[in-house]
């Protein structure tokens, strides 16, 4: 193998290990946002929830002791519900500034 086949096959080798890192990364993110666009309408729901009379009524009796002790009231953590549609919108931010960024 000559000077020249060796810079060939180095750079074939080095293009080859960054197309397995990006395919992997390419079929990671598109499963990823299949699964983020499939949750759109709940994220919707708990946003309109979260802004609503009967959030705050449930927020409210359950910290009166009023709802049953086994229920599960994730969603009645005004710093979890807060966050997570907070982490929706920078999520949002990050998309469009990639598509930006990606498509210049």
């Amino acid at each position: 193998m000559n000077k020249e086949n060796k810079e060939q096959v180095s750079r074939i080798r080095q293009m080859e290990r960054k197309f397995v890192q990006a395919s992997s990364a390419v079929r990671r993110l598109s499963a990823a946002l299949e699964k983020y666009v499939a949750a759109q309408e709940s994220i919707k729901a708990l946003n309109d929830y979260y802004s609503s009379k009967e959030w705050r009524q449930d927020f409210e009796d359950d910290e009166a002791g009023l709802l049953p002790d086994g229920l599960k009231r994730g969603v009645l953590s005004e710093d979890g519900i807060w966050n997570l549609l907070s982490d929706c919108q920078e999520l949002q931010i990050l998309l469009k500034e990639t598509a930006e960024k990606t498509l210049a």
